[in-house]
């Protein structure tokens, strides 16, 4: 009589998909952007006729373009998931570059938005609600940055473990955004 293997149960963290480093940057950079948004929020409590008023300055239909922009970007992250996993390295790459392009879409409507505010004579030190603006759109700015390396890092060996890693990278930057987009461009 064979006696059953025994497996030992996989520790929660064992379950993560992609890397636990990568998970422990991820949670603190949502950490990092939620203090933002709370600070944010906060403040705008003290003087929302103000923080209405600048925001009126703001190109919602440009943060809106770029949020579908970035979303679908995402796709194509997830969609070169679904290819390495499938061990097709030539689509895996192609859906990596499409990822990253369209970062570069986002990147460029955004410097078109800090350009028209320059021209405005809108910066940093304009009012409360623009320090905000700028430091929480510009951090994320560095982080679609950051993210167009990674994907372009882990499309050199297309290895399913760590697209998984640059896609899950990524998808903080969408969601990121997914919650900046709202509080920043709509509520009033």
């Amino acid at each position: 009589m064979s006696t059953p293997e025994h497996h030992p149960e996989l520790h929660p963290l064992d379950q993560l998909p992609g890397d636990l480093m990568m998970w422990v940057l991820i949670v603190s950079e949502l950490l990092v952007f939620g203090a933002g948004l709370a600070a944010f929020l906060g403040v705008r409590i003290t003087d929302p006729a103000g923080f209405a008023a600048a925001q009126d300055h703001l190109h919602r239909t440009a943060a809106g373009i770029n949020t579908l922009v970035l979303v679908t970007s995402g796709f194509f992250a997830a969609r070169a998931l679904r290819a390495a996993e499938a061990a097709n390295p030539a689509r895996t790459r192609l859906w990596l570059a499409a990822a990253a392009l369209l970062g570069g879409v986002f990147l460029a409507i955004k410097g078109m938005e800090y350009a028209e505010k320059a021209r405005q004579g809108i910066g940093i030190e304009t009012d409360t609600f623009f320090t905000f603006y700028y430091l929480l759109t510009g951090f994320h700015a560095a982080h679609v940055v950051a993210g167009i390396v990674i994907l372009g890092l882990v499309g050199i060996r297309c290895a399913p473990r760590t697209v998984e890693v640059g896609a899950a990278f990524w998808h903080m930057v969408d969601l990121v955004w997914v919650l900046l987009f709202p509080v920043i461009y709509l509520l009033r």
